[in-house]
């Protein structure tokens, strides 16, 4: 039996997780006033400036989907805040307001461009700056379910490495496009927090150009993923019970540990350790977690209640395959040279692309039901963080679509990061069953399926799948038991039936 939490890439998979979720970088009693603190800060539209477009602007075409891409800035002045009391790992935290700093950032905004086609829920997401620029992860992970129902997207740069730049070759908005955005000001993270809650209250009441164009909101989710999920968690416990801006929160990929509500990347360890989502909150949290993030973030599990959800995602990655071939075009459309990169080895396994997809259309659409009064999505069984079948590589536990249930190669969240970028480890890995031919395939560290002596061989496809058809058999009864029981759409359901028939798989 594997014990992979003692081997070398699950350690370097989970150190490089936790630099990145570190490297980034109010709540009243129960009961206060559900009315948005948060200001309306004024709302106008940017120059064209040098490049014609925003940074982030999608290479696919939106106009194709029915949907128009819009960005516009928002200033005001912002408010920072600290501690008040004792911060414990139930996330109940009092904050007071400790500073005020005017501020102006910018919206990027995607939506219908018929209105009749609007579901009435905005996502918006807290745009990830890992990379040392604006990224859009949850924007990739999500892009099917947001455009074929209809929603819309905003996202936010909240934080200041986003617009003023970080150890990267772009220096921000401001420096890949003096003339666009010369005019924002961002005066630090810890006003990032009231930042977004501004962005929030600018679409529900807009001073100054509407920017959904007069759309009616009906439900207004926050969204973040990796670093932004954990800035997502202290302000889902520290500033929502304040502003009330928002119905619900998607938290895809946080640690145990939130982010500092003081923006500095030293009082992280002055956080509570796990930190876990407040219970009292009156709008609902889902939190989301692929295999790479589970041996970190497993130290604040906490038991799901009527506004606190939990998935462990098997044979997902915390980057992937899906969301690098979706977001990679838009990223190079803006930053070219500069975009950042899993910088994996040369000749290493590819990255994972199992189900993580799949699993955040389930948890987006289900989170809004949930927030518009329907019933809680269903509870997700944990995802072990030592044991794998020793005969295909896959972890046990955890919420299983049919890549895991009726599987075609290993799908880890784990990477052996030898000789690769500080990224690497975020993408997990993949690796087809066939009969050890890869490169990759011996029986190291550095091989998915068999990542450690004794030597066991891949599974072979024939003998699991003795024809074509009970192959495509297997997997729509898969797909269909997991549409069942909650943890996938139909629609998905059908195009993972179709990938299956449209495969040589089986005989």
């Amino acid at each position: 039996m594997r014990t992979p939490a003692r081997s070398p890439w699950r350690r370097a998979a989970a150190a490089v997780l936790g630099a990145v979720l570190t490297a980034a970088l109010i709540a009243a009693p129960p009961g206060a006033p559900a009315e948005a603190a948060a200001a309306s800060p004024a709302v106008t539209t940017p120059p064209a400036g040098t490049h014609g477009f925003p940074f982030l602007a999608a290479a696919e075409d939106l106009g194709s989907y029915g949907y128009t891409e819009n960005e516009y800035f928002i200033a005001g002045t912002a408010s920072s805040y600290a501690k008040s009391g004792l911060w414990t790992s139930d996330g109940r935290w009092r904050v007071r307001q400790s500073g005020q700093a005017a501020y102006k950032t910018r919206l990027l905004v995607r939506r219908p461009t018929d209105p009749a086609k609007f579901n009435g829920t905005v996502v918006v997401e807290w745009l990830n700056v890992s990379g040392q620029i604006d990224l859009s992860p949850d924007y990739w992970f999500e892009r099917d379910e947001l455009l074929r129902k209809g929603y819309a997207w905003v996202g936010v740069s909240a934080q200041s490495v986003g617009v003023n730049g970080g150890l990267g070759d772009i220096k921000g908005l401001k420096g890949w496009d003096p003339a666009r955005y010369g005019s924002l000001v961002h005066p630090g993270d810890a006003y990032a927090y009231d930042i977004f809650s501004q962005a929030g209250q600018a679409l529900r009441t807009p001073d100054g150009p509407d920017p959904l164009g007069g759309l009616k909101i009906r439900t207004l989710l926050a969204d973040g993923e990796s670093q932004s999920a954990g800035l997502m968690t202290t302000y889902a416990d520290a500033i929502q019970p304040v502003a009330g801006v928002y119905d619900g929160f998607l938290i895809h990929s946080n640690s145990a540990i939130a982010a500092p509500i003081s923006g500095d990347i030293l009082d992280t360890l002055a956080m509570p350790n796990p930190s876990r989502i407040r219970t009292d909150l009156t709008v609902p949290t889902f939190v989301v977690l692929t295999e790479t993030d589970v041996p970190v973030a497993s130290l604040a599990r906490q038991p799901d209640t009527s506004r606190v959800l939990h998935w462990e995602l098997a044979g997902t990655a915390h980057g992937d395959q899906w969301a690098y071939d979706l977001g990679n075009p838009t990223v190079q459309k803006s930053a070219g040279a500069a975009a950042p990169q899993p910088d994996c080895a040369a000749g290493s396994a590819p990255y994972n692309d199992g189900p993580g997809h799949w699993s955040m259309n389930a948890a987006l659409r289900g989170l809004t039901a949930w927030a518009q009064g329907g019933a809680r999505p269903p509870s997700g069984a944990a995802l072990s963080t030592n044991l794998r079948d020793p005969a295909t590589g896959l972890a046990a536990g955890g919420v299983r679509l049919p890549d895991v249930t009726v599987p075609t190669r290993t799908l880890t969240g784990e990477r052996d990061t030898s000789g690769g970028g500080v990224f690497c480890g975020l993408y997990g890995a993949r690796d087809p069953w066939n009969g050890d031919a890869d490169a990759w395939d011996r029986h190291d560290a550095g091989d998915p399926s068999d990542p450690s002596f004794p030597r066991t061989a891949e599974p072979s496809l024939s003998r699991l799948y003795p024809t074509h058809a009970d192959y495509v058999g297997k997997v729509r009864a898969a797909a269909d038991a997991s549409v069942q029981s909650g943890y996938l759409l139909p629609e998905d359901a059908a195009a993972i039936t179709a990938a299956a028939q449209d495969s040589a798989i089986g005989g």
